[in-house]
């Protein structure tokens, strides 16, 4: 039997669901857990695996929120037969390093995507180079997103970025709202690759940096690679793997 570690969001849902598993599961301290079941929603679920994968254990979401695709659906009384029936998916992070207007440097990781936001009316104005060939000249527009393939169907599908596999090893960069290049669509690369940003104009143009559930203001550049060497481990039921839901998202036609 799997010894679990609930954490549980602060949401009216999630909290409705740890009055019921409290009464029928125990819950282990998280160092002699074997896994950390996490009950919420997708956001949630990126705080808790940040704040403790250094434990270096399982995570098991069951959904509480809207989407879910990080999460498994609730089955009663079966959570442990789920997890021990579940299969484990691994997913690298973004390692993120800013330099604000101020010099000061800021270092974190993302899951699903960094983004690069205009925080005022005028259009951002970017250079962006992959290793230290550049891509971009001059963005203008009102940022741009790096995803991971975890995080391409979540905001960087939605600004028109491409939908990656899980394990096809690439980072998507896509404009968000480009004013010029107008034309250009971003580019797929493959996870190997470093990625630095610019903001040609910080005084008159600031950007902010959002990942995750990270915000961070006045960005002067930015250094991204594919962080290789941490490894979050996701377990997933058969029938609602996170291969499976991005296969799924994939095939969808625009409605």
């Amino acid at each position: 039997m799997n010894r679990c570690h609930f954490i549980f969001d602060r949401t009216a849902s999630s909290i409705k669901f740890k009055k019921t598993i409290q009464k029928k599961f125990k819950s282990f301290p998280i160092l002699k857990s074997d896994v950390i079941v996490v009950v919420g929603g997708d956001g949630f679920m990126l705080k808790t695996i940040k704040k403790f994968h250094k434990f270096k254990k399982l995570f098991y979401g069951i959904n509480c929120g809207s989407v879910g695709f990080l999460m498994n659906k609730y089955v009663s009384n079966q959570i442990d037969k789920s997890i021990r029936r579940s299969k484990i998916i691994t997913i690298n992070p973004l390692q993120i390093t800013t330099v604000n207007s101020k010099k000061i440097s800021n270092k974190f990781l993302a899951i699903n995507e960094l983004s690069l936001l205009r925080q005022s009316k005028q259009t951002s104005s970017l250079r962006l180079k992959i290793n230290k060939k550049i891509l971009v000249k001059k963005l203008v527009g009102d940022g741009v997103l790096v995803s991971t393939p975890a995080g391409s169907t979540a905001y960087n599908l939605s600004v028109s970025g491409p939908i990656l596999s899980l394990n096809s090893k690439k980072l998507a960069i896509t404009p968000i709202s480009p004013f010029r290049p107008r034309r250009w669509k971003g580019r797929v690369v493959t996870d190997n690759k470093k990625i630095f940003i610019k903001n040609l104009d910080p005084k008159k143009r600031p950007i902010a940096a959002v990942s995750d559930n990270n915000e961070i203001r006045n960005i002067q550049s930015v250094y991204i690679k594919s962080n290789k060497k941490i490894k979050f481990k996701l377990l997933f039921n058969s029938r609602e793997s996170l291969i499976k839901k991005i296969k799924h998202e994939q095939k969808k036609k625009i409605n």
